[in-house]
């Protein structure tokens, strides 16, 4: 196969030239723990690890929502791969946040080069050090880490109620092969470890307290949306593509379902569902286009986003899983008896998006409590968003 493509030029994301090959890869993927080269290569040929990299270091600085779009385009033929794409693909818009020695660290040779990251901070030890700090520690979930040369790693500051993300180089961690799960088999988000402390100096480091502030220094107002809005839409995008592939197999075999095909047919509860399913896709896409777009606005305007404004859209975004494993339960609750086996592609989605659930992001119950106890008077109590 002919892999060969013209390098997208800025503000420009097509990833339809590579979709039927995404899915070809899908099943390999998923066997192997790990997304292949060929996808990998797939992935950076239509510029998705440099959409978020401003333009003066070789990227695309493309609108979130054009992101996101393509994010859910992957993710409608491998659940894996979108995440992949997002979460690597988000993290050069984090580094552009820090110190702009980060920037030439990581990008200055080539702006295809692959960050991964893991910011739990609870297996990790941060120590006090001259213009820094010695970072050791394991990490888990780190997902794309196979194929990245940097890492981005959480870690409490030392002497802080404060967390830090640290920019580490591949030299100086270790990668251990535990990714052995339920779904998202093929994303290989496996364990890090640093077992010998490693100097990380201040000019690699993002302050969480940055990120919430929205520090930075690019000239472009983008960059002033909060990270944890960008952060959050990353791991939820990709439940949107994974319901409207569910959606698409039960059509598809909609036969299967039953054993009298023609009360299939007719049958008003699987009309019932397939409709609810389609709407609370349609609504979950909206609203997160309508987010981003209002987020870009309102950098673009004003310069900031109020912390309702903050609060509801962060909310939003994290109810965005429960919505799609509802839609996806919808559908597997009547998929019939085939879809039970192994190799099942409707019970190897719903395997997928649940993963998803697990992320913390993804967790809506306190999102929901902040944003209602703001909505009644109250101060905000989550810095991240």
């Amino acid at each position: 196969m002919n892999t060969s493509r013209t390098l997208p030029t800025a503000n420009t994301l097509n990833v339809s030239p590579i979709l039927d090959d995404i899915e070809r890869l899908a099943a390999g993927n998923r066997a192997q723990r790990n997304l292949s080269k060929e996808t990998i290569d797939l992935l950076s040929s239509v510029g998705i690890f440099r959409a978020m990299l401003p333009l003066k270091m070789g990227g695309m600085e493309c609108a979130p929502v054009d992101f996101y779009k393509a994010i859910i385009q992957i993710s409608e033929r491998d659940m894996s791969a979108a995440w992949i794409a997002a979460v690597v693909g988000i993290h050069p818009f984090q580094i552009s946040l820090m110190h702009p020695q980060a920037l030439q660290d990581v990008y200055s040779a080539n702006p295809n080069v692959r960050v991964s990251s893991t910011y739990n901070p609870t297996g990790a030890k941060a120590e006090k050090a001259e213009d820094g700090i010695m970072l050791s520690g394991r990490w888990a979930w780190s997902s794309g880490s196979l194929h990245a040369d940097w890492l981005l790693l959480g870690a409490v500051a030392p002497g802080e109620n404060l967390i830090y993300t640290c920019l580490v180089p591949k030299k100086d961690y270790a990668i251990e092969d535990t990714w052995h799960t339920m779904g998202l088999q093929g994303t290989g988000s496996n364990d890090i470890v640093i077992a010998k402390p490693v100097f990380v100096p201040f000019t690699r480091i993002h302050k969480q307290t940055d990120g919430f502030m929205c520090v930075n220094s690019q000239p472009n107002k983008m960059y002033s949306i909060p990270w944890a809005q960008l952060f959050s839409a990353c791991v939820a995008a990709p439940s949107i593509g994974a319901a409207k592939h569910a959606l698409k197999v039960y059509v598809a075999n909609k036969n299967a379902s039953s054993i009298d095909v023609a009360k299939m047919h007719g049958d008003p509860d699987i009309a019932r569902r397939v409709a609810e399913v389609d709407t609370l896709i349609s609504d979950a896409e909206a609203s997160l286009m309508r987010n981003m777009t209002a987020l870009v606005s309102a950098v673009e305007s004003t310069g900031e986003i109020t912390m309702l404004e903050r609060a509801r859209i962060r909310y939003q975004t994290g109810s965005i899983v429960r919505n799609m494993i509802q839609a996806v339960d919808l559908l597997f609750a009547v998929a019939g008896g085939r879809s039970v086996f192994t190799g099942s592609a409707i019970q190897e989605i719903w395997h997928d998006i649940r993963m998803t659930h697990a992320h913390i992001a993804n967790n809506h119950v306190p999102l929901e409590r902040n944003y209602g106890n703001m909505l009644l008077g109250h101060e905000n109590t989550n810095f991240f968003m």
